[in-house]
């Protein structure tokens, strides 16, 4: 069984379809949701569903103990699913290949150090692009920039404000973060066309 360890800070919309959707899956078990802010929703989230949760804070973070604890767990893949800080470089050398992360653009365009949420929607708008989208990728040790291996587009309006686009963008997120995730981790491989969010599996 490949057991994930979902890491998030905020309200937990893409942890929280992440558990629904792994729920009695075959070969994949969501086994701990870490969070980085006591008071982010996606706690309660978690544990209503049933979810273990660990807190921890940035100090905990850079240790090896914490790597140590993980390990023990069994921890297979580490899913980031709106986590806000960069992984430490020890993390990654032990997961390499085997941490995924969900962005809300286009990647390489509008990453990097702060642009999370609204910030990268902003920039989107701004830029005055016709098209935005999600790229689901690897983690190497910076901000947004391992190996992408899935992208889904739609569509920017005129009339967009960052909320509008922030949900179209949900959307991209809550259909297609689950199913690529399965896919890498049994196949190794993710073979989806990377479209626009009519594509079909």
């Amino acid at each position: 069984m490949n057991k994930l360890a979902i890491f998030a800070s905020g309200t937990g919309s893409n942890a929280l379809n992440l558990i629904k959707f792994f729920s009695n899956h075959h070969s994949i078990t969501i086994d701990a949701v870490y969070c980085n802010r006591p008071d982010a929703p996606v706690i309660g989230k978690a544990q209503a569903a049933g979810v273990n949760v660990v807190v921890f804070d940035k100090k905990e973070f850079q240790t090896e103990a914490f790597i140590e604890t993980l390990k023990e767990r069994g921890t297979g893949w580490i899913i980031l699913a709106g986590f806000l800080w960069l992984i430490p470089r020890l993390m990654v050398a032990t997961w390499r290949g085997r941490i995924i992360n969900i962005h809300p653009a286009l990647l390489p365009d509008f990453g990097g150090r702060g642009m999370f949420g609204h910030h990268v929607h902003d920039a989107v708008i701004a830029s005055g692009r016709s098209q935005t989208g999600i790229t689901i990728h690897l983690v190497d040790d910076r901000y947004d920039h391992g190996e992408t291996l899935f992208q889904a587009t739609c569509p920017v309006m005129s009339d967009d404000t960052p909320d509008l686009l922030a949900s179209r963008i949900h959307l991209l997120e809550h259909r297609w973060f689950p199913p690529v995730v399965e896919r890498y981790i049994e196949s190794g491989e993710v073979d989806f066309k990377q479209t626009d969010g009519n594509a079909s599996l």
